[in-house]
């Protein structure tokens, strides 16, 4: 019980890695806000199935509005926020294509919600926890951008601003005892990454591991609550 009597935030936790995150914080002892643009009864289920007290919630974290009512109601439900693991992103359903073939409203998309979503939570959540003199902020990014991807140029992008965000945010908000962490996910084998690369795909990045297997939702729950808890203070 780690994060006993802790309040987090997971966004895109409908499904998939965000479901797995609110799960384990759940199970450590947090309180959970659920949210995402799709409905989060299911991870709203599970994580009072791990002894979770939980808040679902239906947030665009496009919108300025959405992601502050986001804020406030966790705030009173649960009287603070003290963790934010911002996970919502598109990655499922974007087709691997050359960079030339992206259309412009399809970059603005990920754009959009990938990074300026990042940002608007972040906001959102800074006047609690400047209040509060304490907060995590865990950004999800991704290996793409270290690897640099082919066929994958806006999500890639996408990914390295979130990394410099994290970086820039965290020189910027530790003088309010904010901590601002990444987690950069390698291949997942979440239904959304199986539906995206064929069979082969997957065993010839699994061969180039040094674990020779996938890596599955639950093996990145750890991380999250490391960076969510004291023991990451400095």
């Amino acid at each position: 019980m780690r994060l006993k009597d802790k309040v987090a935030i997971v966004t895109g936790s409908g499904r998939g890695l965000g479901q797995a995150y609110a799960v384990r914080l759940a199970q450590e002892g947090a309180k959970v806000t659920v949210c995402d643009v799709i409905d989060c009864s299911e991870t709203a289920k599970a994580v009072e199935a791990a002894g979770g007290e939980v808040l679902a919630l239906k947030t665009d974290v496009t919108s300025a509005a959405s992601t502050v009512e986001m804020a406030q109601k966790t705030v009173k439900r649960f009287g603070r926020i003290d963790i934010l693991v911002n996970n919502a992103a598109i990655y499922g359903g974007i087709v691997l294509k050359p960079f030339h073939e992206i259309d412009e409203k399809e970059w603005d998309k990920v754009m959009t919600v990938n990074v300026k979503g990042t940002w608007l939570c972040c906001k959102a959540v800074f006047p609690y926890m400047k209040q509060q003199g304490k907060g995590k902020i865990i950004n999800i990014s991704s290996s793409v951008h270290f690897k640099g991807v082919p066929f994958f140029l806006h999500y890639s992008a996408s990914k390295g601003g979130v990394v410099a965000m994290t970086r820039a945010l965290a020189r910027e908000l530790g003088q309010y005892n904010i901590n601002v962490n990444s987690v950069a996910p390698g291949l997942t084998l979440t239904q959304a990454a199986l539906d995206m690369r064929p069979e082969q795909s997957i065993k010839q990045y699994i061969d180039t591991l040094s674990i020779k297997r996938g890596q599955q939702p639950d093996d990145l729950t750890g991380a999250i609550v490391f960076l969510a808890s004291d023991d990451s203070d400095f």
